[in-house]
């Protein structure tokens, strides 16, 4: 690892008082422009005698704006030692975990976005180099596929065509797939934006990004390839230590995760990581008053959100965050392996942490009893998940496989 260790309580302490030192301290500078200031006093405390040991809470108190993308020219200066911290988690994730040296990116207030951005940008990228129009752009995800990409789809005004997946392996169809590139080549579309999946949110399942490339380059097409790793991205790399999702594969132009999921950050922590030359398709001009201007969808964000997950992963550092992984790889193959005792469906991607089960096996009331996640808010649902996140221990199992057994033999 060239950028992640693991960092003392005290280190960890130093470190983030220096980042705040560095940033504008609404409290005794000058600072007459900034429409912003540290939270509000009569409501927040900020001289609690506990905030001096909570380095996370002091940066919320401060209150720090990390505008801007910080790994592409200047930033705003006020902000300087969060904005850094910033750079800290990028280097982390983009260079030791998804190994890419050469890179843009920034803390986002989520995957949704951080996918959105990723679109815009293919978008962006297509409509400048190529000349494209709307028209001639499209999406490519499989059905399995986070909301957010329609979501982008609408916004964005370019077509998202749905590829469908096997029932119960939930991998692509890849039959389906070629028909559909080549019915949307015929159709006039000339511009692929494929988004591949590295943990879906219902199932956990991970596409093979070769599944698209390989069409892609089969039938000369232009494209852009997007990981979304938004739940993934913290368990796979870790549990797979054979994955090559990721920029080593020339094929891949950037890779969304989620820190407020595995990693238990505050919300707000999505991350978006490409390649560098690809983010200054979507810089906004007009923000002439932004020291560097902006090339994000969402403007002002929370320094503090970037020292919440740089307090995380410095804490744990690789090893540690490798143990904990292992440990929900040990919990998730607990719970198949009792499902499988009792001859029960399920689909479970190897080197994640979610278990979904045919609905048909578990009964409504301990669905709602064990708050398990159906596919659909709705009789034709087919399938519950469980997620072994790290508050789900083995006791908390035990007791669902007794009760669904009770259930069973009744």
């Amino acid at each position: 690892m060239k950028f992640w260790k693991k960092l003392k309580q005290e280190q960890l302490k130093e470190r983030i008082q220096k980042a705040l030192i560095e940033n504008v301290n609404f409290s005794k500078d000058a600072s007459l422009g900034y429409p912003a200031s540290k939270l509000d006093g009569k409501v927040f405390y900020d001289d609690a005698p506990f905030l001096k040991d909570a380095p996370t809470l002091q940066t919320y108190v401060a209150n720090p704006n990390n505008i801007g993308c910080h790994t592409f020219g200047t930033s705003e200066n006020a902000f300087s030692g969060t904005q850094e911290i910033e750079r800290e988690v990028l280097n982390v994730l983009a260079t030791d975990v998804f190994k890419l040296d050469e890179f843009d990116g920034y803390i986002a207030p989520g995957g949704t976005e951080a996918n959105i951005q990723a679109i815009w940008v293919f978008r962006n990228y297509f409509m400048h180099n190529f000349d494209a129009k709307l028209s001639e752009i499209v999406i490519l995800a499989s059905e399995d596929t986070h909301y957010s990409i329609p979501k982008a789809s609408n916004l964005l005004q370019i077509e998202w065509i749905k590829v469908p997946v096997h029932f119960n392996e939930r991998n692509i169809d890849k039959a389906a797939l070629e028909q559909i590139v080549v019915d949307t080549k015929v159709k006039g579309k000339k511009y692929f934006i494929a988004v591949s999946n590295m943990g879906t949110t219902m199932f956990g399942s991970v596409d093979n990004p070769d599944d698209y490339t390989s069409l892609f380059e089969k039938h000369n097409l232009a494209y852009k390839l997007h990981i979304d790793g938004a739940y993934g991205g913290f368990v796979y790399p870790f549990s797979n230590k054979d994955s090559v999702i990721n920029f080593s594969n020339p094929k891949i132009s950037s890779i969304t995760i989620d820190a407020h999921k595995m990693l238990q950050a505050p919300y707000g922590t999505g991350v978006f990581i490409c390649r560098k030359g690809l983010i200054e398709n979507v810089l906004t001009k007009e923000a002439e008053y932004v020291e560097g201007m902006d090339l994000t969808l969402c403007g002002s964000r929370s320094g503090a959100n970037a020292v919440a997950v740089w307090m995380i992963l410095f804490t744990y550092g690789p090893h540690g965050w490798h143990e904990k992984v292992s440990v929900l790889q040990m919990r998730t193959q607990f719970l198949c392996d009792e499902l499988d005792k009792l001859n029960i469906s399920y689909f479970r991607e190897p080197n994640m942490n979610i278990v979904t089960i045919h609905a048909e096996n578990i009964p409504h009331d301990i669905a709602e009893k064990y708050d398990l996640v159906p596919q659909q808010h709705n009789d034709d649902n087919k399938w519950y998940k469980i997620v072994l996140m790290d508050h789900v221990e083995i006791e908390h199992l035990t007791i669902f496989i007794d009760e669904l057994k009770t259930t069973l033999y009744i």
